[in-house]
């Protein structure tokens, strides 16, 4: 079973931005859409490049390095949706953002 584990503040991720945490030995991807958060392994599939560091447009993340294209919510790439990175629960608690790893 997954336990939750406290990886930032809602202060470190302010609205329509991304951090890079680690959490049970993972790099994940954490991010603010209009004050719901969600997190996804930092991985792009396509070459590696850290999804974290992406641009955010609503739900979706850009690759920094070639543009592949992620739905936050899901994990789905944009492009192909039978590609995906993993996908983690989120919960918040006062000012606590905890990730289920």
């Amino acid at each position: 079973m997954a336990e939750f584990t406290r990886v930032a503040s809602k202060a470190e991720i302010p609205v329509g931005t991304g951090k890079v945490v680690q959490a049970g030995g993972k790099t994940l991807a954490v991010f603010n859409c209009e004050g719901t958060f969600y997190a996804v392994d930092n991985t792009c599939k396509h070459r590696g490049g850290p999804l974290g560091d992406g641009s955010l447009s609503g739900t979706t993340v850009t690759c920094p390095w070639h543009g592949w294209e992620y739905d936050v919510r899901s994990g789905e790439c944009q492009m192909d949706a039978s590609i995906a990175v993993q996908k983690f629960d989120v919960q918040v608690q006062g000012d606590d953002i905890l990730v289920a790893v």
